[in-house]
């Protein structure tokens, strides 16, 4: 790489970090928050984690009916039995009149107690409004979307993105530059590697300036493969509609729901299957492919109802799954026939799909146990110190060129590439 080159990449490098700084301080925050979410939503709403008081919870299809009954100017889309680990987490839409109008229900979460169906709460995840009932989907709104909608959702997808790439641009900026010797010069007796072990180090003792270069450049360099992994798993959860499923399809069998199944020109209003032969056929169904594939059933996660393309969902934990918790073993059938429709499973059977799986659970820090929680609830705050030392190095840069004689004083810090070892 030419100097010219390597001031390019340096000038990218700076200028896509400030472009993503805020963001970024905003969802490495969040994402430590959000590494104990269950442990915290206990903490704040404990009335959500009812004791057991029964030798079992009630079934899916019973919860599901027991919610409608509740509100029946509403209607049931899902049934997560582990929503929250003990409560289940009911989500709801406003069901339409005859004249096609749908008045709001003001939430769009039933909390039922999983043993005896009592109702323990309902909640607009993530109005903020709501007060802190709604503190952790708050933080996770604000993680994902920017509490924005799906304007924050393209916002963070976009800055995902650009995250990705100046991954690589910020590592190759950490590579030591090749030596210009002239043939009068002597050889230069370093080798490459001893140029770039400047790079991995942080001289604690030193100025406050070297200080913050060295955890910015060796804190990147050293967590590298980890910020690159959690760059392209937050591409896949904001944009896994257009760029994460164009790019892992090109190289990959991986396949969706969204690629598998075709959307109805009208959402389904009413499935001619209600939800207890929804989950006789689920159960059934799921039952079949465990024999087919070679895998164990160990409890069952959800059912739910996508109307855009006329399906029941029902999704269980099994062996094939790699998560500590949940799962996301699942089959999708025709709610008005039962015809199997798509089988997904989390590992084993498209090496796109066993990626996408271990990306989630990485991000999400549902895989690893505790150590691996505490690493990711840690890496967020890494990545705040990332961002706030990349904004005080292109500060400290933009002063020195602005003044002449810092300038001068600073030549010796501020050349160039502020990935060159000072």
């Amino acid at each position: 790489m030419t100097a010219l080159k390597r001031s390019f990449w340096v000038w990218l490098h700076r200028w896509a970090g400030l472009f993503m700084a805020g963001f970024l301080i905003i969802v490495g925050a969040t994402g430590s928050l959000l590494a104990f979410y269950p442990e915290l939503e206990r903490l704040i709403n404990p009335q959500f984690y009812p004791e057991q008081s029964l030798a079992n919870k009630l079934d899916i299809a019973a919860l599901a009916e027991l919610a409608q009954q509740r509100v029946p100017h509403g209607r049931v889309d899902w049934v997560v039995v582990e929503g929250n680990q003990h409560a289940t987490v009911v989500s709801m839409s406003a069901r339409s009149d005859e004249s096609g109008q749908s008045s709001e229900l003001g939430f769009n979460q039933l909390i039922l107690n999983s043993y005896t169906g009592e109702e323990l709460g309902r909640r607009q995840f993530g109005a903020i409004s709501e007060g802190m009932i709604n503190f952790m989907p708050f933080v996770y709104k604000l993680h994902y979307e920017l509490a924005l909608g799906k304007f924050g959702l393209w916002v963070l997808g976009i800055c995902a993105l650009i995250w990705t790439i100046d991954c690589f641009v910020g590592f190759y900026l950490t590579l030591p530059q090749r030596c210009r010797q002239s043939t009068k010069s002597a050889p230069d007796q370093n080798t490459w590697w001893q140029r770039w072990q400047p790079a991995w180090k942080i001289r604690w003792q030193s100025s406050s300036y070297k200080l913050n270069f060295d955890l910015h450049r060796a804190s990147g360099l050293w967590l590298w493969l980890i910020l690159l992994t959690f760059a392209w798993s937050s591409v896949y959860m904001n944009l896994w509609d257009t760029v994460y499923t164009w790019t892992t399809r090109a190289v990959m069998e991986y396949k969706t729901p969204e690629t598998e199944l075709e959307k109805r020109d009208v959402p389904l209003a009413e499935a001619e299957i209600g939800w207890r032969q929804a989950q006789s056929i689920g159960e059934k169904l799921m039952a079949k492919q465990a024999e087919k594939y070679g895998f164990a059933i160990e409890r069952v996660i959800a059912l739910g109802l996508n109307r855009m393309n006329g399906t029941y969902l029902y999704m269980v934990r099994s062996s094939k799954d790699i998560q500590n918790k949940r799962g996301g073993t699942s089959v999708f059938f025709d709610a008005n026939s039962g015809e199997l429709k798509l089988v997904l499973l989390p590992s084993g059977q498209y090496n796109g799909n066993t990626v996408t799986t271990w990306l989630t659970a990485l991000h999400m820090a549902n895989v690893f146990g505790l150590p691996y929680r505490i690493f990711v609830c840690v890496l967020g705050l890494v990545i705040v110190m990332l961002s706030v030392t990349g904004i005080i190095i292109w500060m400290r840069k933009r002063a020195a060129r602005l003044s002449p004689k810092n300038h001068q004083h600073d030549s010796r810090y501020l050349g160039p590439s502020i990935h060159r070892h000072p």
